[in-house]
């Protein structure tokens, strides 16, 4: 087998797709990292200077059943017949690294935009509520639900990320901070909004091995966000921890490698929510884990380093959110 450096040629950051979709816990049932988003050798710094563009498509079906409390919009959602929330986003991602060197280590900066689509249905007896001030508006309907919205979602910036390489190009690892800025429609009279209204900042770090020998990897990302309060709706949602991690084997095929694997996230709310209009919530705090298989491939196109991701992601447990599958595609190339 080639050395990691033909493995990772095109590795670039992985910049999440914003899915805001409706559940228990959190303003809209999520925060703006997608579980899932940077997982693999895929996602790391590419190691040496140069541009990188990908497309990153993420799908997201979901449900949660019961009447209980859910955010949507400015609204807090009882559904005796449950909410389901389908969402499609398409990202367009930006890396550049440049030759600049600080501790050692490769500076990168990076921008992902977000074009995104979803659809939000509550079904059963619907009561919406919104507290205004010091009085409480209460809507009941005896039908279903349900609201559209698509456009350009919460734009996410890289202006900090620091890479570094050890043994002999087999070991990657990297410190970033990534920005989310409120620049997607939100609208608190609608329950699905394609942005957040509110900003996030998050430290991340990752450590990515692929053995240039045997073609074992071993990658994890980890990473919380502190988020600002929704000024339209007076609701701040807790701060999240998000790990990533992926196991995998790549072998040569066709002029390229293929790699094989298992993705595993672990997403975890460590504070409540709150501002007045989360306190009809109470103090929920979301967490899901999921687990599912990543299958990857790295060739040369027109002299170019290209490199393809497909992963299927179940969460497996869920608690204060919506319960499905996760589906990622990641395309990109490096020049």
């Amino acid at each position: 087998m080639k050395t990691v450096e033909r493995m990772t040629l095109v590795a670039f950051v992985a910049l999440t797709i914003l899915v805001p979709l409706s559940a228990q816990a959190e303003e809209g049932g999520s925060g703006h990292y997608a579980p899932g988003a940077a997982a693999s050798f895929i996602d790391t710094l590419p190691g040496k200077p140069g541009l990188a563009i990908a497309n990153f498509f993420n799908f997201y079906d979901g449900s949660a059943s019961g009447s209980r409390q859910r955010s949507l919009g400015g609204f807090i959602v009882t559904a005796t017949g449950g909410v389901d929330a389908t969402a499609y986003a398409d990202t367009v991602v930006a890396l550049y690294q440049t030759p600049l060197k600080l501790l050692g280590g490769n500076y990168a900066a990076g921008i992902a935009i977000p074009f995104v689509w979803m659809k939000v249905k509550a079904k059963g007896e619907v009561t919406l509520t919104r507290a205004v001030g010091p009085y409480t508006i209460t809507i009941t309907r005896t039908r279903e639900v349900s609201d559209k919205a698509s456009g350009i979602g919460d734009i996410l910036f890289y202006p900090f990320m620091l890479g570094w390489t050890g043994l002999k190009g087999d070991l990657k690892y990297d410190v970033r901070l990534g920005v989310y800025a409120p620049t997607g429609d939100f609208d608190e009279d609608d329950l699905a909004n394609v942005g957040k209204n509110y900003w996030t900042f998050e430290p991340e770090i990752s450590l990515s091995y692929i053995s240039s020998k045997i073609g074992l990897e071993l990658s994890g990302f980890a990473g919380f966000d502190f988020n600002t309060e929704n000024h339209k709706t007076d609701y701040q949602t807790g701060t999240q921890f998000h790990l990533d991690l992926t196991a995998a084997e790549h072998l040569p095929l066709f002029g390229g490698f293929i790699g094989v694997g298992a993705n595993f996230f672990y997403y975890q709310q460590i504070s409540g929510d709150s501002g007045d209009g989360a306190t009809l919530l109470g103090d929920f705090k979301g967490r899901t884990v999921g687990i599912g298989p990543v299958l990857s491939y790295i060739t040369k196109l027109w002299g170019k380093d290209l490199v393809a991701e497909l992963k299927w992601l179940p969460e497996i447990e869920v608690k204060n959110r919506l319960e499905g599958d996760y589906i990622w595609f990641k395309l990109g190339m490096a020049f």
